[in-house]
């Protein structure tokens, strides 16, 4: 379409002669960039198009889950967590597991925080998470860069951390920026914390997730947002980081560490991200829907005790169960089997009204090729059109996790595009049937749609088009040099980082934070 498109008239572009450049003048048009209000895909549409469980199987799986938390429960409470808990109503048993009563858990899913807003530093960026809305961004601990130039895997350092933060601030489709590597280069573990939270709110205006390893190195990554935010009631006020917090130890056992940080995080006015990352045949059942059981019990647990401490806190469904290859136990993210419990959580979280998010995007290939793509496109219109409010890991990840691309996250925003696409489904009103265009093209016009009116005013707000995608004709793209996708997105690489320095936090916060703290970032 797009060939033809070049030889009809296009309202407000001269045409020259054939041969003089007018295609590239009117492609130019078409590439320029578009209204926010008129694109054709957002953040936060809604979707539930794909439903993986029925009403029945959603009834039984809560049924399992609150039988779980009651008669079974979780092993490992810290004595903070048994003392808050129990005053709410969970049990503490002599067996040392605390147990959560049904009525107590249905109670708490009643009260639970519900149509949650994460913030971002610059509000256009703030992502309502209420019904099916979806929103697709990055996550994760890679220790290794994909070097996709020399084929090869180093290890992940603080440089690669901001320069990812910033490649996101370009991209319209990955909506938030959760840390989606480690930086290897820092020892530390609070220099590492401090330095993940400065690189991620400095190459971003986007919402920030991140990780906290150890409490004593949680009211100096709040003082660090304070300063950012111009002080605790202004951070306070529009949280835009949340805490991704493995509150739990699949199968069924609370995490020391983990559990101290979301203490001081929900007390510090942090939204939490309640993070159940069990992986079905090692550490979940190998059944897709026991996994999904395991999950869903332990989320629910984390979210008594969050409200616990803080009535109606904002806190993440985050129902994460990953698939193993059962023939070598090694994880498999980007599997058919990866879809479908990602998009079962979804469920879930819609069953109980409750803001989730869950991984998808996980591709088990090494480098961004063929097995990448489709490992990537299927889990993650998956978990789009199951309606899942926010898709981790949905960009940039190799290597079932092991590995972050650059590259690949440039890649990943066309994919991102065209989930979103399926996502937005497909409007039938009086004006999209099209009666009047089909009598006017087939009874007065030329017999074809390519020049008309409704063809022409949809093209920006009804399609999406790639960004370093091709569809030219093999004939064009062997005049253009035979482009590569790769090679294009290595270009569209160094073109962000050579030129993108985002400077909403002002020189002098900066400097007030550098002299604070030991910022390793130049």
């Amino acid at each position: 379409m797009s060939k033809l498109l070049d030889e009809i008239d296009v309202p407000g572009v001269e045409k020259p002669g054939r041969r003089s450049g007018g295609r590239e003048a009117r492609r130019a048009m078409r590439a320029a960039p578009i209204e926010r209000s008129v694109r054709p895909v957002k953040p936060g549409m809604s979707s539930d198009n794909y439903r993986a469980l029925s009403e029945n199987d959603m009834d039984r799986i809560n049924e399992a889950a609150l039988t779980i938390l009651e008669d079974i429960g979780l092993a490992q409470a810290i004595d903070s967590c048994i003392e808050v808990c129990t005053a709410a109503g969970a049990i503490y048993g002599e067996d040392k597991r605390l147990r959560f009563p049904r009525a107590l858990v249905q109670e708490t899913i009643r009260n639970a925080c519900r149509d949650l807003t994460l913030c971002a530093q610059d509000p256009v960026h703030d992502l309502v998470l209420s019904g099916n809305k979806v929103h697709f961004g990055t996550a994760g601990a890679a220790v290794h860069i994909v070097d996709v130039e020399k084929r090869e895997y180093r290890e992940s350092v603080l440089q690669d951390l901001y320069d990812a933060a910033r490649i996101v601030e370009t991209l319209d489709n990955v909506h938030f920026f959760q840390r989606p590597l480690v930086a290897r280069d820092i020892p530390d573990p609070c220099d590492l914390d401090i330095n993940t939270l400065y690189a991620s709110v400095l190459g971003t205006t986007k919402h920030v997730g991140t990780s906290i390893t150890v409490r004593e190195n949680v009211q100096p990554c709040l003082e660090l947002l304070h300063m950012v935010a111009g002080g605790e009631a202004a951070f306070r006020a529009r949280p835009f980081v949340s805490n991704s917090n493995c509150f739990v130890v699949p199968p069924l056992r609370f995490a020391e560490d983990a559990c101290y940080v979301l203490e001081d995080c929900v007390r510090g006015g942090m939204p939490v991200l309640l993070l159940s990352a069990g992986q079905a045949g090692a550490t979940a059942p190998a059944a897709i829907a026991g996994a999904v059981v395991q999950a869903v019990a332990e989320v629910l647990a984390g979210l008594v005790y969050v409200n616990a401490l803080s009535k109606g806190h904002p806190a993440i469904f985050g129902t994460w169960p990953f698939v193993s290859d059962l023939r070598t136990g090694a994880m498999s993210g980007g599997s058919g089997e990866q879809a479908l419990l990602s998009a079962a959580c979804a469920q879930m979280s819609h069953y109980y009204n409750l803001p989730g998010g869950a991984a998808a995007g996980i591709a088990d290939s090494k480098l961004p090729d063929v097995q990448a793509g489709y490992e990537k496109g299927i889990t993650n219109v998956m978990a789009g059109l199951s309606g899942l409010n926010m898709v981790y890991e949905s960009a940039g990840m190799h290597a079932s996790l092991l590995g972050f691309s650059l590259e690949s996250l440039i890649i990943d925003n066309d994919m991102l595009g065209q989930c979103l696409r399926c996502v937005r489904g497909i409007e039938v009103n009086d004006e999209t049937l099209s009666l009047a265009s089909i009598e006017e093209v087939c009874t007065q016009g030329p017999g074809h749609y390519l020049g008309h009116h409704q063809t022409l005013s949809l093209m920006e707000t009804e399609y999406i088009y790639p960004v370093v995608g091709d569809r030219t004709s093999p004939k064009e793209w062997v005049e253009k040099g035979r482009p590569d996708i790769i090679q294009t997105a290595i270009t569209e690489k160094n073109r962000i980082l050579s030129t993108v320095f985002p400077k909403h936090v002002s020189a002098e916060r900066d400097a007030a934070i550098r002299a604070r703290f030991n910022i390793l970032l130049p």
